[in-house]
């Protein structure tokens, strides 16, 4: 039976990265993919010889002695368990979304087009890709991916020059999150597990974070799709609201404010995101009866606009079928994170390679084990980090602060960029940009690589130092 959900799942992903050749959307490979990954583990469930605790990400021991229904009770909550760690995510994301369309709503992104004077493209790659680097370390990777895609659409309209700009966000974003421990959902599981510490993980993955989306924008910026200056769209110029710079800063405010009130409630993002939410929109409500009596704008928009709060048409322009591929994909990770695969390798990778299994001096860094989190972070790029992540946690015993735990959130941070697929940030901008998988693996994916790379050398450098 675990063959069978192996062989749906990777029939699944061929579906989602073929979605231009069979011409089938890839969201419904995702559900189909997710729903009968399920329903198999639901059928054969007694046939299962270990069951993966997610809250406590480690192997439930003794599950084979369950009775039947204590097993499907135990199914019913880890699928509701992996239902809420996704809808938290889900959740997020329309949050964000919604905030930017607001902004979007009260012209607010006129503002950073009036900022960014230059039209070359590779001082507007630097531009994005630094601020896709700081951004990410404040409001997660995924969310400072949401927003600066956001950003950039409304700069670069041409959609084959943008995919480009995209392509550099996406690796600036994972490389930026890897060093921040709200930064990435596998940094902060280290960071709450008690492996890793702020002051710690910022002086160990600073540079080689900086030099993973430095080295890839240098190379890029010799790439022919960034020589030049960019097309500005002509277009009629209207007045815009007075409000939109108000809404611009209230917004993104508003987005960076979520992990203070993290930190300081230790509730889950989303609630923070709602929250953050409902304050902007109570602004735009305020702003908006006065909007368009102070402003310009042709009969088409206004009647667009007359019929629906600035909330409601905000979230009527949100990209429903991103939000179910996410869904999707996210589920059908966790069905086979939950049949335990990974551990049985990580178990059969410790018998072979005994050292992993013995406490590492931190003075005495074991070339055994930086192979293996190389390898890790190369396996992130097809499988999702946080299982891997998890996995590492049995695999090694090492002090909390140890070398080893860095170089475990640096290579799964940033070894997801190397595909599409490879991560949170990757998959949403797939989703809002449509790119496709095989497009990225020929151009982005080899500059990915070797921003990885370059950073991994730098890490055993400075792991010197300390």
């Amino acid at each position: 039976m675990e063959a069978a959900i192996i062989l749906v799942f990777v029939m699944g992903y061929l579906a989602i990265t073929l979605e231009h050749s069979i011409k089938i959307d890839k969201l419904i490979p995702a559900l189909v993919m997710m729903a009968i990954c399920w329903a198999l583990i639901a059928l054969g469930l007694d046939s299962f010889p270990q069951w993966f605790d997610s809250g406590k990400h480690a192997l439930l021991e003794s599950f084979g002695l369950l009775g039947h229904d204590e097993k499907m009770h135990l199914m019913e909550e880890t699928l509701l368990h992996h239902l809420g760690k996704t809808s938290e995510i889900l959740v997020f994301l329309l949050g964000a979304m919604t905030i930017v369309e607001i902004i979007d709503y009260f012209d607010g992104f006129s503002t950073i087009k009036d900022f960014i004077k230059t039209k070359k493209k590779t001082k507007i790659l630097w531009i994005f890709s630094i601020l896709a680097f700081i951004l990410s370390a404040i409001i997660d990777n995924l969310t400072a991916t949401i927003v600066l895609i956001s950003i950039l659409q409304k700069i670069v309209k041409d959609r084959n020059t943008r995919i480009w700009f995209a392509g550099l966000i996406i690796i600036a974003a994972n490389a930026g999150g890897a060093w921040s421990p709200i930064g990435d959902v596998t940094t902060t599981m280290l960071w709450i597990g008690k492996k890793v510490t702020t002051g710690h993980l910022i002086g160990y993955l600073l540079l080689p974070s900086f030099l993973c989306m430095a080295v890839p924008s240098f190379l890029a910026s010799f790439l022919p799709a960034f020589k030049g200056d960019l097309e500005m769209e002509e277009t009629v110029e209207k007045s815009k609201s007075k409000f939109s710079g108000t809404m611009l800063y209230l917004g993104l405010s508003a987005i960076v404010f979520v992990p203070i009130f993290k930190v300081i409630t230790h509730l889950p993002p989303y609630v923070g995101m709602m929250l953050s939410l409902g304050v902007v929109a109570i602004f735009a409500e305020i702003y908006s009866s006065s909007k368009f009596s102070l402003t310009e704008i042709d009969s088409t928009e206004s009647d667009a606009h007359a019929h629906h709060s600035p909330v409601h048409y905000s979230l009527s322009k949100i990209e429903l079928p991103s939000i179910l591929f996410f869904l999707g994909i996210l589920m059908a990770v966790a069905a086979l994170e939950s049949l335990g695969i990974l551990f049985g390798f990580a178990t059969t990778l410790q018998d072979s390679m005994p050292m992993l299994g013995t406490e590492l001096n931190p003075s005495e860094p074991n070339a055994v084990s930086d192979l293996v989190v190389l390898l890790l972070g190369v396996g992130s790029a097809v499988i999702d980090n946080v299982p891997l992540v998890a996995a590492s946690l049995g695999m090694f015993s090492a002090d909390i602060d140890h070398v080893l735990w860095h170089f475990i959130a640096y290579s799964a941070g940033t070894g997801g960029s190397m595909l599409i697929i490879g991560s949170a940030a990757g998959v949403v901008a797939m989703g809002m940009e449509k790119i496709d998988f095989f497009w990225y693996l020929k151009k982005i994916s080899w500059l990915a690589l070797a921003g990885f790379l370059v950073g991994a050398v730098a890490f055993m450098f400075t792991r010197t130092l300390f």
